[in-house]
């Protein structure tokens, strides 16, 4: 394992591949959302949740498990890049701090994407409840949002230094805090097949401000890694050029 992430840490292009994942999950991530949505007659963006469009029995499920696959897979392989990035040297307290945060992020994100490829759709509204709807509901209420909340706690502490996306990491998880009560209400509200208005729109808050902050933290780790092979580049050349 060891051996294999410092191959890819020494292959610029192919860290860069698996960082850019990070960026290419989360778009394909939204645009499932509205494509399926969209096929979907009657449903409501605002009132009905993300998994109702993979739900068994919903039209979009056989468009969206193979594409949700992918999203998982795209999710892994950035976890992987995190994960390359943190195991690179020592440095200082604060650089190996950083590392350690990093690589328990990109752990975090693999498991994520691991749980989210088992089989346990929800079903349909008014359709007959059964055990994959309660796994459904402890995979995605209880396993996954805590995961992706301590994820960007860690990327506050990872970048304590860059004032900005601190200030980020904690404003999404202050909002998830608050949205995620609201989500909960929508659940039970959903599993007593009573209405629930607001579901889809606080839901998708929490799913897209996720991925969202997944974009995000691709983003500035591979400005990192530009950065540092120019500082590399830069010091090499200085050094053939000292007399």
């Amino acid at each position: 394992m060891s051996s294999a992430i410092q191959r890819i840490g020494t292959s610029s292009k192919l860290l860069k591949v698996l960082l850019i994942c990070g960026i290419v999950s989360s778009v394909l991530y939204l645009g499932m959302d509205i494509v399926a949505g969209q096929l979907t007659e009657g449903y409501s963006f605002t009132s009905q949740v993300v998994s109702e469009l993979s739900a068994i029995g919903a039209p979009t499920r056989p468009m969206w498990v193979p594409l949700g696959v992918v999203y998982d897979v795209l999710l892994i392989a950035f976890g992987v890049g995190v994960w390359v990035i943190a195991a690179g040297g020592d440095g200082a307290a604060g650089q190996r701090r950083r590392r350690r945060a990093l690589r328990l992020i990109g752990g975090l994100l693999i498991a994520i994407a691991a749980v989210g490829l088992l089989p346990f759709p929800m079903h349909m509204r008014g359709d007959e409840k059964t055990f994959t709807d309660t796994m459904h509901v402890v995979i995605y209420g209880l396993i996954v949002p805590p995961l992706f909340m301590l994820s960007i706690g860690l990327g506050a502490v990872a970048y304590k230094g860059k004032r900005w996306f601190r200030l980020y990491s904690i404003g999404t998880i202050v909002t998830f805090l608050v949205v995620g009560v609201l989500t909960g209400l929508s659940a039970a509200q959903i599993a007593a097949q009573q209405a629930s208005p607001w579901a889809g729109v606080s839901e998708r808050i929490l799913v897209h401000g996720s991925m969202l902050w997944v974009a995000v933290l691709a983003i500035v780790l591979l400005r990192g890694e530009i950065d540092r092979k120019a500082m590399l580049k830069a010091s090499s050349c200085s050094q053939h050029t000292t007399p």
